[in-house]
């Protein structure tokens, strides 16, 4: 699945436990503690959702790492702990924790880091560079990429995207949602999830939509935002490929599969 200058498209889900994907995404003789096993070698990389509610044993690092193959890259949602609250600059204490959990080892596989903000956290531009800057670059030998999720309004500014570019961080792009889109590229990589699944559709996106996703996930590697996605009026940064993982998140969460594994038959 790679695109030109050397970039990749990674397509995933949120998650692996999901009982109507039974019969449906997994096979009906599946036995359950073989469902990641399945589903990551259907697809390119997961968003990991239970770390978002809490720690994390390091055995189950392991345990993720050894079940899925080699090329293979999850995606972490930090903890809300980190982002739920009032003062974004006090969070330092749970964003060591976090990392403290055993995030290393997941090796080669810890992909990025997507910090998802309640849909009431209005920007404030202090409070929110000083958020970015507790964020670690490195974790020991493993560089580390951030995503952030920020869905109020007051978040489509230039001083945020100006922000975001100054600490190398990736907006979620919000596709097909209520959600502010933000699509202007302010990190090496793309971070996309996009929720438009529908019971309507056997592989919860049209064809004309998955072909639509297919084709700006292509334009987004190569390093150009698509002209029907919205972004902030501010000058586009120099044209280079970046890594994209796109999710298929929400929506109607029985077909998010099935649209995930279209796409990367697409691509």
């Amino acid at each position: 699945m790679a695109t030109r200058k050397q970039s990749r498209i990674r397509i995933g889900i949120g998650g692996w436990t999901f009982a109507p994907w039974r019969g449906v995404f997994y096979p009906d003789d599946l036995t359950q503690k073989r469902e990641l096993e399945y589903a990551s070698r259907q697809l390119t990389s997961i968003e990991i959702n239970g770390t978002f509610y809490g720690l994390q044993k390091p055995e189950s690092y392991m345990k993720w790492h050894d079940e899925t193959p080699d090329d293979f890259v999850f995606s972490l949602k930090a903890p809300r702990y980190a982002t739920n609250r009032r003062v974004l600059a006090e969070a330092g204490d749970s964003i060591e924790r976090f990392f403290a959990s055993g995030l290393t080892h997941l090796k080669q596989k810890l992909g990025p880091i997507n910090w998802q903000f309640a849909t009431t956290k209005q920007f404030d531009a202090e409070d929110f560079e000083a958020f970015l800057a507790l964020l670690p670059k490195r974790l020991n030998d493993h560089a580390l990429r951030h995503a952030v999720e920020v869905r109020h309004e007051s978040f489509r500014s230039e001083a945020f995207v100006s922000l975001a570019r100054k600490y190398d961080v990736a907006i979620v792009l919000a596709g097909d949602s209520e959600y502010p889109q933000i699509a202007n590229l302010t990190a090496p990589f793309v971070y996309a999830r996009i929720m438009g699944t529908t019971d309507a559709h056997a592989k919860g996106y049209s064809k004309a939509a998955l072909d639509a996703w297919s084709e700006r996930a292509r334009l987004l590697a190569a390093g150009t935002v698509p002209e029907d996605l919205q972004s902030v009026q501010v000058r586009a940064p120099a044209k280079s490929a970046r890594d994209v993982y796109l999710y298929v998140i929400s929506g109607f969460k029985e077909r998010n599969p099935a649209a995930a594994t279209a796409l990367i038959e697409r691509l």
